[in-house]
């Protein structure tokens, strides 16, 4: 979730400590590749070379709260992300901001892969994976070890429910 930056000053902040040790208590972060949906699809038809298909390694806050991907202009930008609309999202404080949704992209983490549509925010400074693209990935975050992992009661493949 995105929230308004703290006008207080550090000393007025409480410091918070985390059991592994961090001073970033219950965040998780995942390190996520991104790759253009478009030059996959491309590739597939022999138009493109797998070497020029967009992707890019990135490290992405895991927030169960949010419920898309949130990406920032310059990923867009990058991965030449066309836009599809432009919605409002309301954030954790309640407030709502207009973006601009794009893609379709693809999200791949360890031995899973999921292919969704991303919201670029005004003034996003690091990107988000929310809870559609972490169910879909059939992930869990592993709040002790604060970090995203494959869902250990299906390592293999992912698992989906349809009913």
């Amino acid at each position: 979730m995105l929230l308004p930056t703290d006008k207080r000053s550090s000393e007025e902040i409480p410091k918070v400590v985390s059991p592994t040790g961090g001073s970033k208590m219950g965040l998780v972060y995942a390190e996520i590749e991104l790759v253009s949906t478009e030059d996959l699809m491309r590739h597939r038809r022999g138009s493109l070379s797998e070497n020029k298909i967009k992707r890019m390694r990135i490290r992405a806050m895991v927030d169960s709260g949010a419920y898309m991907l949130v990406i920032t202009d310059h990923i867009r930008q990058q991965l030449d992300l066309p836009l599809i609309q432009e919605q409002v999202f309301r954030l954790a404080d309640d407030s709502e901001i207009r973006g601009e949704v794009v893609g379709p992209v693809e999200i791949q983490f360890e031995n899973r892969s999921t292919t969704v549509r991303a919201v670029v925010l005004p003034g996003a400074e690091e990107p988000l994976l929310g809870s559609i693209p972490l169910e879909d990935l059939d992930v869990v975050i592993d709040p002790k070890q604060q970090r995203l992992i494959v869902n250990p009661k299906s390592p293999d493949i992912a698992t989906k429910y349809l009913k």
